[in-house]
């Protein structure tokens, strides 16, 4: 089974549009687990801009599927993973002023930098994941740096997909491959939405896990939170 983990941070883009407390983050987290998601993701910046620390320090205590943080492992960063104890930490090679998560981890140049922060969280029993491009040779050198999974950036698989979904998941389905054969659990995320997702999980079927925020909280907008959250169920499960 796949696990669809709802990243909640456009809801607190909205809420610190205005200030105050509207939308709630924690009620938020919780509606979206009442309503069938199977992981609540967030992605802190240092900016602040959406989900703030102290809301991933709140959700940790909240959360009761799997609880996913997100972000680049600078030193504030690796202090509030290890204070949360969330489920799983997803290493993501974001600039300070990034609008999204545009890139994977060159695996080979940051090796020693990604192996000791990934033993750091593994002495407190905390999953990891490095955010990846498809490319043979960074994952190989995920599985060196000792991380549990790899999520794949979809980024380009999504711009793709419309012109040609053969050509668009070629290259997750070989990266998909050579992850299980080196023992790298599979996730995926970024641009994928209703249209692309079933596509995707029926060439990957050793997925565990999908992150999906912004393109889950636009149809929410149209179509309503707890019906968004079973069709992107039902697409998981449509393969």
């Amino acid at each position: 089974m796949t696990r669809l983990s709802v990243n909640i941070n456009k809801f607190a883009t909205l809420r610190n549009a205005r200030g105050g407390n509207n939308p709630n983050i924690l009620k938020t987290a919780t509606d979206c687990e009442r309503f069938g998601a199977q992981g609540i993701t967030v992605h802190p910046r240092p900016d602040e801009r959406h989900i703030r620390y102290q809301d991933a320090l709140d959700l940790s205590t909240l959360v009761k599927t799997e609880f996913n943080i997100e972000g680049n492992p600078t030193p504030d960063f690796v202090g509030l993973v290890l204070k949360a104890k969330p489920t799983q930490v997803t290493l993501v090679p974001d600039a300070p002023d990034a609008l999204t998560s545009d890139n994977g981890w060159d695996t080979l140049k940051h090796k020693d930098f990604l192996k000791e922060v990934i033993q750091e969280f593994k002495k407190h029993q905390i999953r990891t994941s490095i955010f990846i491009d498809p490319f043979p040779e960074m994952l190989e050198g995920a599985a060196k740096v000792g991380t549990d999974r790899v999520e794949f950036y979809t980024g380009p698989y999504a711009h793709e997909y419309a012109q040609n979904p053969e050509k668009a998941i070629a290259p997750y389905r070989e990266a998909a491959q050579i992850s299980t054969s080196l023992g790298l659990g599979i996730n995926a995320g970024h641009d994928l939405d209703l249209n692309n997702l079933a596509f995707f999980k029926k060439n990957i079927p050793d997925l565990d896990e999908v992150s999906i925020g912004h393109a889950l909280i636009c149809d929410a907008l149209y179509y309503g939170l707890e019906n968004t959250i079973q069709l992107y169920l039902r697409s998981l499960s449509a393969s």
